[in-house]
């Protein structure tokens, strides 16, 4: 399989035939405006995970359990670290990451409902992005979209349930520009050839998750931005790093972001309806003890009343997303 062979492959299973249109299709999966192509190299690693608050793991109600368990194996490469007739925890590098309880009769939860637009699964090198590349494209596995956010380069697909999925390697923080407070994220093109570049394209060895694979971010749909942002921002203490009227991005420490949120399918939504699929709830770590001491106080002072989990305490946001701060 050649690099072009690849890469028109890669378009077909977008459902498009340019590199523009599946930027395009990204840039509506993230709100961002498009623009040229991106000119800047490679990825260091790790930052996502090295700031005071960072991403955890997920929790999603699903109806075929088995399915969905094969198809996160299958197509991210993640392992089981535990399983029962109820339910299954997949993980990378022994870090659980996805646990799925299983809702055979759950109606599925509407895409105009507030909850999960996707989570976002960083891999620890653009290498390793290249690699998963050659694997979903060997496999036929459907996309919806790739782009160039500047900050990241990204590729999008949904799993059998509609929960949104993105994949995606960061480019190295200090090149990264800042305007301020503000980090500049768009979306371009995505350069698949410099990215299939970096690995062996006339053979799949992307035979399970690199052990460092995390999830870098959450993006939910919210009802309400400004309602959003008094939990996730002056409650739960993230910094606002990007924001638009529709969508606000959040993090920790100036990464990019690790929560975003949106209501462009889900402007006014009222609370969530528990008996459907979709997520449960979703966890930030926390490496100070004292921070998350702090955490709890403040989610308390805000109104949110934090309840005690194993390792942490969780609360609700405003339509009923549960967020668990954990300690590590």
């Amino acid at each position: 399989m050649t690099i072009e062979l690849t890469r028109r492959t890669l378009l077909r299973l977008a459902g498009t035939a340019s590199l523009a249109l599946a930027a395009a299709a990204a840039a509506r999966a993230e709100g961002t405006p498009t623009a040229g192509a991106g000119t800047i190299a490679a990825t260091a690693p790790g930052f996502a995970g090295s700031t005071p608050i960072r991403c955890g793991a997920i929790g999603l109600r699903v109806r075929d359990l088995d399915r969905m368990s094969r198809y996160y194996q299958s197509v991210l490469g993640l392992a089981v670290i535990s399983a029962s007739a109820d339910g299954v925890t997949l993980g990378a590098g022994g870090v659980p990451l996805v646990s799925m309880e299983a809702r055979p009769q759950a109606e599925f939860e509407p895409r105009n409902a507030a909850g999960l637009f996707h989570t976002a699964f960083l891999m620890p090198s653009r290498r390793d992005l290249a690699r998963w590349l050659v694997h979903v494209a060997r496999n036929q596995t459907p996309l919806t979209g790739f782009a160039d956010h500047s900050v990241s380069e990204a590729v999008y697909l949904d799993d059998p349930e509609g929960n949104g999925i993105e994949v995606y390697a960061d480019r190295d923080p200090r090149l990264w520009r800042w305007e301020g407070e503000r980090v500049v994220m768009g979306t371009h093109r995505l350069d698949v050839d410099g990215i299939l570049g970096l690995t062996d394209t006339s053979r799949n060895d992307y035979a399970s998750a690199p052990t460092g694979l995390r999830i870098g971010h959450m993006h939910l749909r919210v009802g309400d931005i400004q309602q959003s942002e008094s939990f996730y921002r002056d409650a739960i203490g993230l910094d606002s790093t990007s924001r638009r009227d529709t969508a606000s991005f959040l993090s920790s420490g100036r990464y990019h972001h690790h929560v975003a949120l949106n209501t462009w399918n889900s402007a006014g939504a009222g609370s969530r309806d528990l008996a459907k699929t979709g997520l449960d709830w979703f966890s930030l770590e926390v490496a100070d003890p004292a921070l998350l001491t702090a955490q709890r106080e403040r989610m308390a002072r805000a109104g949110f009343a934090p309840t005690t989990v194993e390792h942490g305490f969780e609360s609700t946001d405003p339509w009923g997303t549960r967020l668990r701060l954990v300690g590590v």
